[in-house]
């Protein structure tokens, strides 16, 4: 449990010294920060809005004129569980990850289709422009979060060409 708390909060590359002797900016992280139970309850409990959400902007759909709210909410569900990382591994660190070299444009394209899902259903009035943002949300999410498993996104890239050269 240490090496994953050491793993989540990006402290597993520090030296013994650097450890014990810590920095400024460590020392008041470290006695501002939350403990790890509650930032385990606190990741449990924003993922699971955010998926409750998206599966009730999913139900929203299907009423009549439910399809802003099923931009909403799904749009809202994706964003809790983005952010449900943060009481993980820090803010801070969450953002340093996420502008990684390796996961920048899958961030870039998560975040961009996350406002055009909003501006397509609130500003255009477009349903189908909105479903297809939502759309590339999924995709999007998926592929930044594949970012995060060691060789995830080859794996996908094989299947998918697999898929296609029937």
């Amino acid at each position: 449990m240490d090496k994953l708390r050491k793993a989540l909060s990006g402290r597993e590359t520090i030296g013994e010294e650097e450890e014990e002797r810590g920095n400024i900016i460590t020392q008041v992280i470290d006695n501002s920060s939350l403990s790890w139970n509650t930032r385990v309850k606190g990741f449990a409990i924003c993922f699971a809005l955010g998926f409750l959400f998206s599966i009730l902007g999913s139900a929203l759909l299907f009423l009549p004129g439910g399809f802003i709210l099923f931009a909403v909410f799904y749009t809202l569900g994706n964003i809790l569980a983005l952010s449900s990382t943060c009481f993980l591994m820090g803010p801070v660190n969450q953002f340093k990850k996420m502008f990684a070299k390796t996961r920048i444009i899958a961030t870039i394209v998560v975040f961009l289709s996350l406002i055009m899902t909003l501006v397509a259903a609130f500003v255009l009035h477009k349903k189908a422009l909105a479903l297809l943002m939502v759309i590339i949300q999924f995709l999007a999410m998926t592929w930044y979060s594949l970012s995060y498993i060691p060789y995830a996104r080859d794996a996908a890239k094989k299947c998918f060409a697999s898929c296609i050269d029937v």
